[in-house]
């Protein structure tokens, strides 16, 4: 029985999915009662409302309480180059977005191999984690995260919660211009910490992206970053510009 039951919510899934796409339901519009869809699909509303929660869940659709639901605003689309020379910074205000970016602190980091090697650091050396949150159109659209090495840059700690882009801290240092180092790109589902600043429930994917920054002259390594994208706010574009 519950095979068959999640199959129906499967099925109702799909074909909602496809009537989105299709733009069948204009943004914001109302969706039809369990009771109409139930009746539509032939099915118990229980299952009917099986798959509307799992459509809330995945950010399509929104609930008003009494009311019903209806479906979300279309996302905004942003071409995101994931490779490159450029800061995100630059890179959306090259593109005409409306950014602004939010640190949201700067912490010393326990020891974490991985991390430590690529920036070339030995164990006892201290690290550091600068965290950002980057909104377009007040809409939080990533979160980012970089390490950087306090023998690289010995005022990190009292410098790295006034933050908000690394390379024009880099700049003020004397780096002017910068490449990255094997860029790596992986999905994850948002923790609660992470739907917290993303405003985005737990069944929305994340495109994560880890690089390393070096300096194009010295090849010296400046950071690492980790940078979780929300997977309905971009398209993307990996050509290495």
């Amino acid at each position: 029985m519950f095979s068959i039951s999640a199959d129906k919510v499967a099925i109702i899934i799909d074909d909602m999915m496809q009537q989105i796409m299709k733009k069948s339901f204009e943004p914001g519009t109302k969706l039809p009662s369990e009771n109409a869809l139930a009746e539509r699909y032939r099915v118990p509303r229980v299952t009917v409302r099986n798959a509307l929660a799992k459509l809330e869940e995945r950010g399509y659709i929104y609930s008003k309480q009494g009311k019903g639901r209806y479906l979300k605003d279309t996302s905004i689309q942003i071409e995101l180059h994931l490779t490159g020379k450029t800061s995100f910074t630059d890179k959306m205000k090259r593109l005409g977005y409306d950014l602004t970016t939010h640190n949201i602190g700067c912490e010393k980091i326990s020891y974490d191999a991985k991390i430590y090697q690529l920036l070339h650091v030995n164990e006892g050396e201290d690290v550091y984690k600068i965290g950002r949150i980057r909104y377009i159109q007040n809409e939080p659209i990533a979160l980012h995260h970089s390490f950087v090495s306090a023998a690289r840059f010995p005022t990190i700690a009292e410098d790295g919660p006034h933050i908000e882009s690394m390379f024009a801290y880099y700049r003020l240092h004397g780096y002017q211009e910068f490449d990255s180092h094997k860029t790596l790109l992986s999905t994850t589902f948002p923790t609660l910490y992470e739907q917290e600043f993303l405003s985005c429930n737990s069944m929305v994917p994340l495109i994560i992206v880890e690089s390393g920054c070096i300096d194009l002259n010295s090849k010296k390594v400046l950071e690492h970053t980790k940078i979780l994208y929300r997977s309905d706010r971009f398209k993307y574009d990996i050509t290495n510009i």
